[in-house]
């Protein structure tokens, strides 16, 4: 009897004192049922992803990086990157188009040079806009130059039907002409586009067709 107790006394010991040991050291020994906390927060590392994952998805958080411009791409920059790449505008060669027609204006108006004011009108290359072809068309009639004078009236209202001061211009080469009848059908077109008799279009259209207002 005593060898049995002799051969099993050193594990009853132990399972003795493993039962003797405080509550607190058995419980370190079992193994962690959450994930430790964030040294920062003091949140749980699992409960903190699940917040992260939770504000990703509403897009309110951005990050270092997002703000850097080393991270991900943010709408707002998708919208700057489409924009560069949108075409450049001619704003140069307008400018100068512009330049060169208030420059024939002058000489035609101011200096009465419709000749040099045609001449720097063509240089525009801008032939079927209408504003240049009623230009070139008035300083045509100017110059004596009926046929021409036509000719660009016609062009300017095939670019633009809607042309008021063209159906003033072409409403005067018919009164100059003699052709009243067909300056009046003008001066109705003009009120037609002006809704009225109120624009200075139909004023000096009328004016020109009673003889009061010639240029």
């Amino acid at each position: 009897m005593s060898r049995i107790l002799a051969r099993f006394a050193p594990a009853v010991i132990a399972i003795a004192a493993l039962f003797m040991q405080p509550a607190s050291a058995r419980a370190d020994a079992s193994p962690p049922t959450t994930a430790p906390a964030d040294a920062s927060t003091g949140t749980p590392a699992g409960d903190k992803a699940a917040t992260d994952g939770k504000a990703g998805d509403k897009g309110g958080a951005t990050t270092k990086d997002d703000k850097g411009g080393g991270g991900a791409t943010t709408k707002g920059d998708a919208v700057k990157d489409k924009k560069s790449q949108a075409p450049a505008l001619s704003a140069p060669v307008a400018a100068t188009a512009l330049d060169g027609y208030r420059a024939a204006y002058s000489l035609i108006y101011a200096h009465a040079d419709y000749a040099a004011g045609i001449a720097r009108l063509r240089a525009l290359g801008r032939d079927d806009d209408a504003a240049v072809a009623t230009l070139i068309g008035f300083a045509s009639r100017k110059l004596g130059r009926y046929d021409d004078a036509r000719a660009w009236y016609e062009r300017a209202l095939a670019a633009d039907p809607a042309h008021v001061r063209t159906w003033q211009y072409y409403g005067m080469w018919h009164a100059e002409q003699g052709n009243l009848i067909k300056a009046a059908d003008f001066l109705k077109r003009i009120e037609a586009l002006c809704g009225g008799v109120a624009c200075k279009e139909y004023k000096d259209l009328k004016g020109a067709i009673e003889g009061t207002v010639s240029y």
